[in-house]
């Protein structure tokens, strides 16, 4: 089928695993922060029927169209909002989504807006050197290539796209502004990194640049504390990352969470007074299945975490 329209539909990532990593049940609320394209909305929806209600939040108008088309069947079921997920709890709370059992983080991008998107995020075709999720987001791309110093754009590549060129691309690229589309981004890294199989030089930099522009691990910083206490005693926390930065936020925000005392080894006696309000469901995170990396490539890099919510007071039963 053509990538073109509404009718396209990306494959979720960990589908099956996912639905059982939060035990939707009929009847349950959820949330998915990240909704794209509503494939795993539409998978919660049809298990958590009857009365099974979902909140779908994404910042990309474009996905929400796609969606809304995609999960029509479920419309007395389900709501749509056009948020970003750092604003997760005053959103759900707008909608009256409060407790609920199980929310969801599906990270990165979908299929679409990498293939027919034409924002540049992809380093495949040339398009304006744009990579914002959220059109009203006034940083582009472009912004960050043209004004930055070489030293912040180094530190970019580094620290969000583990880049080790990190400051000879930077050079590279401070040398060919302006640039205005991802074709000339890509030849300005080609030019002292070229390619010659294997990871394309550009992946990184790409990677780093949209995760710079859309802020996306400080909002998934922001959000998840937020999910946290939207969940009932019970309820499920599932995030889906596709890179060691999110997924090394992701495991150190559940480990933390699932201990009652945070104060440093040193410390003769708690005075921090934390108490454990999850428990982790997968101490590894789970991947996908050899058949499924072979049907979908994007599933290759795919880890998801889980986490249960408890009581803090401890008058929660064991499972």
């Amino acid at each position: 089928m053509p990538l073109d329209g509404p009718r396209y539909h990306h494959t979720p990532v960990l589908l099956e695993e996912t639905l059982a990593a939060l035990n939707v049940r009929p009847g349950g609320y959820y949330i998915d922060c990240t909704v794209g394209e509503g494939g795993h909305s539409a998978a919660i929806l049809s298990v958590s029927s009857p009365g099974g209600q979902l909140l779908g939040l994404d910042a990309d108008p474009e996905a929400l169209s796609v969606a809304q088309d995609r999960l029509r069947s479920y419309a007395g079921s389900l709501r749509l909002i056009r948020s970003n997920f750092r604003d997760l709890e005053q959103t759900a709370s707008a909608q009256g989504f409060h407790p609920v059992l199980g929310i969801l983080f599906d990270l990165g991008l979908s299929s679409r807006q990498l293939e027919v998107a034409g924002r540049g995020f992809s380093f495949l075709r040339d398009e304006p050197l744009d990579m914002r999720t959220d059109s009203e987001n006034p940083t582009t791309a472009a912004d960050l290539v043209n004004g930055l110093p070489v030293d912040a754009l180094a530190r970019i590549f580094r620290d969000y796209g583990g880049e080790r060129r990190a400051r000879r691309l930077a050079r590279a690229i401070a040398r060919h502004r302006p640039l205005r589309t991802s074709g000339e981004l890509v030849r300005a890294i080609t030019e002292v990194a070229p390619y010659r199989g294997g990871i394309h030089p550009a992946t990184r930099v790409f990677q780093a640049l949209r995760i710079a522009v859309n802020n996306e691990l400080e909002n998934l910083r922001v959000a998840l504390p937020q999910a946290l206490g939207l969940l009932e005693s019970g309820g499920r926390l599932a995030v889906i990352s596709y890179h060691s930065g999110e997924d090394r936020l992701v495991k150190e925000f559940m480990v933390s969470e699932s201990r009652d005392c945070l104060c440093p080894p040193s410390t003769p006696v708690c005075i921090c007074g934390h108490r454990a309000q999850l428990k982790l469901v997968t101490r590894k995170p789970i991947t996908a299945s050899f058949q499924e990396r072979e049907a979908n490539p994007r599933s290759r890099s795919a880890r998801l975490r889980v986490a249960e919510a408890v009581d803090p007071s401890g008058k929660q039963e064991e499972n």
